[in-house]
């Protein structure tokens, strides 16, 4: 499947310790030049869980208009600070995207995990 970047994606995310995974979403972050040039893509990992904000994570509202874009079923956090390569071949579906101001968020997000000015 060839993706976008802002695209919220469904993927078969490994658990860290590698002993299995769960279908999540996902946010693809990669520049589409390289998305459309090979085949892995950058993913930020979407979570449900809310309590632990901090400046490398973005919080979608989806009883917002923007929320509500991103095809997401519950208020979740994009979390930059866990990044995964990705196969697109094995992206499950794309469930909506993240608008032009989230990602921009989104941007700041990435910006304050690499330590980039």
């Amino acid at each position: 499947m060839s993706v976008n970047r802002g695209d919220v994606v469904l993927v078969d995310y490994p658990f860290t310790d590698r002993r299995g995974s769960k279908v999540r979403p996902a946010l693809v972050v990669q520049a589409d030049i390289l998305n459309h040039h090979i085949t892995d893509t950058i993913l930020a990992a979407v979570s449900r869980s809310t309590h632990r904000a901090s400046a490398t994570q973005l919080f979608v509202d989806i009883s917002t208009a923007e929320g509500s874009q991103t095809g997401l079923r519950q208020n979740s956090m994009i979390q930059c600070e866990n990044l995964l390569t990705f196969d697109q071949r094995f992206i499950i579906a794309k469930i909506g995207d993240m608008p032009p101001a989230l990602l921009r968020q989104i941007d700041a997000c990435l910006k304050a995990e690499l330590d980039l000015p």
